[in-house]
C-alpha cells in the first residue's frame, strides 16, 4: 500500500501525520509512505529526524499574506497540482492525506484529478480554509472537535480528536527504554539533578510550537527573578524557537539558573518525554499541544497566539479552561509578573494541580491514530493487500 501524505510548515500540521504514518506502519508494516511539503516549512528538519521520505512541491501559503504575495500563491497552484500528479503517478499512490495547510490543496486536487482515494483531518475546533475548501473533494473528513462538524458533509465526517504519537501514550518504563538507544542524539536531555527531599524539585515545561513564541519567552525571561524566590525550587525546560535561543539563554544565565536546573533549546524533538517530566506547561494552544498534552494529563498555562486565524487557538484554549484543565492567558496585557503569579500559584498547590491534570486526562482522546488507519483501510478497499495496490491499477 502507498500512502502520500501533504504536511507540513508547522508543527501543527506536521505532527499528526506522523502519527498517522507510524500507525500505518504498525498495522500495515510493508506499506510505503511519502510526505509532500515544501522548503519553508519544518518539515526539513524534523522529517529527516523522524525518518521518513519527503518532497518539495511548489506551493505557497496565501492566508495572512499581503495581495501580491497571495497573487504569488495562487499563480504557484498550477505548477504545485502538476507536481503532485506526476509524484502521485510516480508513486502509485492508493492513499492521499491532507493535514490542511497550503501543502494540501495541490495534492488532494492531484488526488481527485487521478481517482485516488482522499481524506482530510481537521483538527481545530474552527477549520482552516483549505480544509474547508477541500471538503467537497475528500471521502473522509476527520474531525478533531465536535464544533468542526457542520462546516463538511455529514455523511463524510468522523470526529475522531487528533492523533499523537504513540510516545506520549507510553508508560514511563516503556519511554525510558525507547528512548536510551537515542539519548545521544537527543537535543533534550532530562534534567537529572536531585534536589534535597525537603525542598522536591517542581519541572516546568515552556513552548510556543514548533518555531518559538517571543511573546512567551519575552514573559518567562521576566518572570524568571521572581519565579527563583518559589521555596521548593524549580526546573525548567524551555523551548525558545532558532530566533531567541541565544537571548534567552543568556538570560538563565544571568539570573544564575545553572544546566542542573534549566535546560534551554530552540527545538525538542523529543517532546514526549519533555511533557512526561513536566508538573506544569506553559505554551500556546494549538490543536496538537493540546492533543498532546491531555494524552498525557497536563495542568496547562495557555497562551493563545492572538494572530491564529479564525482566532482557533483562543477557541481550542477555553475548551480546556471551561473543562477545568488550564488556565488562559491573553497575550494582550500579558507581563512577566502576571505569569510568574499564576506559575507560583499553581504550582503551590498540588490539589489544584491534581485535578486539572486529571481534567486534561479526562478529555484526551487516545486511539485517534487508530481508528483513522482503520478507516482509512476500508475506503481503500483491501488494496494494500495486493504488491502495489490500487494505484498501480491505475498508472
Amino acid at each position: 500500500m502507498n500512502i502520500v501524505i501533504a504536511a507540513g510548515g508547522t508543527g501543527g500540521h506536521l505532527y499528526p501525520a506522523v502519527a498517522l504514518a507510524r500507525e500505518f506502519l504498525r498495522q500495515v508494516p510493508h506499506c510505503s509512505i511519502l510526505f509532500v511539503g515544501t522548503e519553508r516549512g519544518i518539515e526539513g528538519k524534523v522529517l529527516p529526524h523522524e525518518g521518513f521520505e519527503w518532497e518539495k512541491i511548489a506551493a505557497k501559503p496565501v492566508m495572512g499574506r499581503g495581495v501580491r504575495q497571495a497573487l504569488k500563491a495562487f499563480a504557484s497552484l498550477p505548477v504545485a497540482c502538476w507536481q503532485s500528479v506526476r509524484l502521485l503517478r510516480k508513486r502509485r499512490a492508493d492513499l492521499v492525506i491532507g493535514i490542511g495547510g497550503y501543502t494540501s490543496p495541490p495534492v488532494l486536487a492531484a488526488g481527485f484529478l487521478l481517482r485516488i482515494p482522499r481524506v482530510i483531518l481537521e483538527p481545530n475546533a474552527y477549520p482552516g480554509m483549505a480544509n474547508k475548501a477541500l471538503g467537497p473533494l475528500a471521502d473522509r473528513v476527520f474531525l478533531g472537535y465536535e464544533a468542526a462538524k457542520p462546516y463538511f458533509r455529514a455523511s463524510k465526517v468522523r470526529v475522531v480528536g487528533t492523533p499523537v504519537r504513540r510516545a506520549f501514550l507510553e508508560t514511563g518504563e516503556r519511554q525510558e527504554a525507547r528512548g536510551k538507544g537515542q539519548a545521544e542524539s537527543q537535543e533534550f536531555r532530562p534534567l537529572t539533578s536531585s534536589p534535597s527531599p525537603l525542598a522536591p524539585r517542581q519541572t516546568l515545561l515552556v513552548f510556543g510550537g514548533s518555531q518559538g513564541a517571543h511573546a512567551i519567552n519575552q514573559a518567562m525571561v521576566e518572570a524568571l527573578s521572581l519565579l527563583q524566590s518559589m521555596p521548593t525550587g524549580l526546573s525548567v525546560i524551555h523551548q525558545t524557537g532558532e530566533a531567541d535561543y541565544v537571548s534567552v539563554k543568556k538570560a538563565y544565565e544571568r539570573a544564575g539558573l545553572g544546566t542542573d536546573r534549566v535546560e534551554v533549546v530552540p527545538f525538542l524533538f523529543d517532546m514526549p518525554r519533555a511533557l512526561k517530566q513536566a508538573d506544569l506547561v506553559v505554551s500556546r494552544s494549538g490543536a496538537v499541544t493540546l492533543a498532546e498534552l491531555t494524552a498525557c494529563g497536563k495542568p496547562a498555562i495557555l497562551i493563545p497566539l492572538p494572530q491564529a486565524i479564525y482566532q482557533h487557538q483562543e477557541r481550542n484554549a477555553r475548551v480546556l479552561e471551561e473543562a477545568g484543565a488550564a488556565m488562559v492567558l491573553l497575550q494582550h496585557g500579558l507581563t512577566g509578573s502576571k505569569l510568574a503569579q499564576t506559575i507560583d500559584s499553581l504550582l503551590d498547590s498540588a490539589d489544584r494541580l491534581r485535578v486539572m491534570g486529571e481534567r486534561s486526562a479526562a478529555m484526551g482522546k487516545t486511539d485517534s491514530a487508530e481508528v483513522i488507519v482503520r478507516d482509512c483501510l476500508a475506503l481503500v478497499g483491501g488494496g494494500h493487500d495486493n504488491k502495489f495496490g490500487a494505484g498501480a491499477a491505475r498508472s
